[in-house]
Formats: structure tokens, sequence, C-alpha cells
């Protein structure tokens, strides 16, 4: 009788960390169909434009790794509590922006809260379910979720759009964070990782530095050629990121375990986590494009096309655990790229007259590969490491996702600008050039798919049988 108590309360615990994690993943996505309304609303610049979509990812991705640390050192739990508050009042500050500076601003300071949650969220699952069959369920639900959170954002903000001003997809964030604010303390406990030494404050900024000034210096780039000013970020970036892994090797608790990446699955399985973000990104927030200003279909048309292939990637995300104990990590990892490359390919039937039927047949396709990847790559993590070490293990896999999340935007969405920019250099958008633009989505789903069928190859290649 105590042990069927002690699990129900178990899966409520995860059933109560779930929801900042579903907050977390669809606000990454949620502003994709809200965009053209804040355009309209705000008149930001083009580069203020990419700035509202993927400041948040950025900050969560850059700063992972350090709450990741934090939480470990000094309490998951506090965390996950500070963290969510951070989150809410971010979420009310966006939504009553009045300018585009003002909502950039509060993005970051979501992201802040965001970067909080996730890494917290996934050890505290880790502590719950000390069982590994368990545990691996437990973090395909989780990964499910945070999944279904990228998936879904885009449906939940048509939803929202077709009634409500723009404001209203980050207001639905908060009785989500006043539950969690209420229900946490009680069926949570705190959990600490020994305090296994003090957060080095130089590697934060380092980190932080060298990602701001690379994603600067691509932006910089796609958005206005190659120019001094954009390059010399990204030399300065670079040689941030440089001096960062080499102080990770001289310090006696890094804030990144570069040891982990002797292990070539483990390493992997990080490559996918942020090459697997790249690409959904990038695709997502083109196709909503294309579906709206080429297609001219409504909003709420668009959200609900998207949820053949978020049922598929939420599917996938809960059977991974299954799937790995038949076919083993090697086979769903090279079966996790090749889906996500052949997805993105059949994007290349879209054209300026029609193309539903390829796009939801391609959201399918690559939803099986996008769900192994979230749920198989956060077991890998946490499996890999000490449990005292779990936050910052976990964070590394999350850190992959929202820097890959935003790069994405930045690399594979300036591309798609670029050659938008090179067929139609007066056009304001896809509008005055639908052709343009299918042909910049064209080349830039025809280079995803390229680097995931490669990456495909590379997996088959180079993990053991």
């Amino acid at each position: 009788m105590n042990r069927e108590r002690t699990s129900a309360r178990t899966w409520f615990g995860l059933l109560v960390v779930l929801g900042p994690v579903l907050l977390v993943a669809m606000d990454a996505s949620v502003l994709y169909l809200a965009m053209p309304r804040v355009i309209a609303d705000l008149g930001p610049s083009a580069d203020q434009a990419l700035w509202i979509l993927d400041s948040y990812s950025f900050v969560v991705g850059s700063l992972l790794i350090a709450f990741g640390n934090l939480g470990d050192r000094y309490g998951r739990l506090r965390l996950l509590v500070i963290g969510a508050a951070v989150f809410g009042a971010g979420s009310v500050g966006a939504a009553l922006s009045p300018t585009p500076e003002a909502l950039i601003g509060f993005r970051v300071l979501m992201g802040l809260g965001g970067a909080t949650l996730l890494p917290s969220s996934l050890a505290v699952i880790g502590e719950l379910f000390t069982d590994p069959r368990r545990r691996a369920q437990a973090i395909g639900v989780f990964a499910a979720t945070f999944a279904a959170g990228f998936a879904v954002g885009p449906v939940v903000g048509g939803v929202l759009l077709s009634r409500f001003p723009w404001g209203s997809v980050f207001l639905i964030n908060v009785p989500v964070v006043v539950a969690f604010l209420v229900l946490a303390p009680l069926v949570l406990r705190e959990v600490r990782g020994g305090h296994p030494g003090r957060v080095d404050a130089a590697s934060v900024v380092l980190s932080a530095g060298g990602l701001l000034l690379a994603v600067y210096a691509v932006k910089g780039v796609a958005a206005h050629g190659v120019s001094t000013a954009p390059v010399a970020a990204g030399v300065a970036g670079a040689a941030l990121l440089v001096w960062f892994v080499r102080r990770q090797r001289t310090l006696e608790h890094p804030l990144v375990d570069l040891s982990l990446f002797r292990d070539r699955v483990f390493t992997i399985a990080i490559i996918t986590s942020a090459s697997t973000l790249v690409l959904w990104a990038a695709s997502i927030y083109l196709t909503g494009l294309y579906l709206q200003s080429v297609l001219g279909l409504p909003v709420l048309t668009a959200a609900l096309l998207a949820l053949p292939g978020a049922a598929v990637l939420t599917l996938s995300s809960v059977g991974t655990p299954l799937l790995v104990r038949r076919i083993g990590e090697r086979a769903a990892l090279v079966l996790a790229h090749a889906s996500m490359g052949a997805g993105l390919l059949l994007l290349l039937a879209l054209t300026a007259d029609g193309g539903v039927g390829p796009y939801i047949a391609a959201t399918m396709v690559a939803g099986v590969g996008y769900g192994i990847s979230f749920s198989l790559v956060a077991d890998i993590a946490v499996s890999a490491v000490p449990k005292e070490r779990a936050g910052a293990a976990g964070a590394m896999a999350e850190t992959g996702n929202e820097i890959g999340h935003a790069l994405g935007i930045a690399l594979l969405g300036s591309l798609a600008a670029f050659v938008f920019r090179l067929l139609a250099p007066g056009a304001a958008g896809p509008l005055d050039a639908p052709e343009a633009f299918v042909t910049g989505l064209r080349v830039t789903v025809a280079a995803g798919g390229l680097l995931a069928l490669g990456l495909a190859v590379l997996t088959l290649r180079r993990l053991p049988r």
C-alpha cells in the first residue's frame, strides 16, 4: 500500500515538473505564427524581428550549463521556483510590450527563467525515478512534453490569435506558472549534488559572450553582407569560445565536463541534439511564413496543418525507450537523422501555387526523427554521469537543443533570406515575390536535408554496433 502511495506521488511530481517544461518549449516556437501580427503592431526592423524570435532561445541556450551547475550545487527545487517566477514575470511583460525593444528585453527575461527550469527539471526527474527502466520511461515523457511544446506552440498560437491579440500567446503561461509555484514545494523535495565547488563566473561570461558574438556575426553577415563589424564579432566570439574550452580543462569543477565527450555515443548524441533543432527551427519558421504569406492560409488553418506532424513527434518521443531496447542506440540515432533528412527533402515539392500535402507528409516523416532525438539524447545525457552531476549533464543536452534552435534561425533562416534578397532585391517580403521566397525555402531545406543524411552516415560509421 505504501509503495502504491509513493508511486502515485512520484508520478504526480513528474506531472508538476512537466508544466514549466511544456511552457519553456512552447515559448521557443509560439511566436512563429504570431510574428505577422507583432510586425504589424510594433513595426520592428528586420534585425529586431529576428531577435524577437530567437533572443529567448539564445539566452536559454547560453545559460543552461551555468544554471544546471547552480542547481547541482545549491538546490534544484529552489532554482525551479525562482526560475518559474522570473519566467512568469517576463511573460506578463512580453504580453504588454509597447515597443520591439521592450519585447526583446522581456523575451530575454523569459530566457533567464527558462534556463533555470530545464536542467533542474531533468535532474529532479532523475532523482524521482531511481529504477533505470522507470527513469527511461519518465525521461521519455519529459522529452515528449518538451517536443510537444515545440510542436504545438504554433498550434496554440494559432488558436489564440484567431480570437485574441498577440499578447495572449504569453499570458497563457501565467496560470501554469502559478499552479507550479503552489504545488512544487508540496510534492517535490529539495535535491542537491553535494556542493561540488563554486560556479566559475569567468566561464559563464566566456560561454555566454562567445555565443552572443557568434550569433550576432551570423545574423549581421546574412542581413547586410560581409562587413567589418560582424566579421570582428565573429572572430571575437570564436576566441572567447576557444578560451572557454581551454579554461574548462584547468578547472577542478568545470561548467562543462569535457571528459564526457570521450564517449562517442554521448558526443554524437549532443551533435544530434544541436542539429535537430537547427533543422526543426528553420523549417517550421519558413514553412509557417510559406503557409500564411505565400498560400494565403488563415493563421488557424496553418496551425491545424501542423497537428499531424506534432502527433507523430510526440508518439515517437514516448516510444523511443522501447525502440532503443529493440534496435539499440546506434540504430535509433541513425533512424533519427535519416527521418529528419527525408522529411526535409520532401519539402522540395512545395510550390508558390500549392503544397499542403507535401508539407503534412514532410512534417510527419521528420517528426519520427525529431521525437527519437528529443527522447534519446536526454536519456543518454542523464545516464552518462553520477546523479550528483545530473543537472549539468541534462543541461548539456538541453543546451544543444536551445543553441540549435537559435542557430537554426540564424544560419538556415539567414540562408533563405540571402537567396530571397539575391533573387528579389527590391521585394519587402514573400507577398511581393513568392517565387523567390519558395526558391530560398527549397535551397534551405535541401541544405538541411543533406546535413541530416550526412549525420546519419557519420553515426553509422563512427558508433560501435
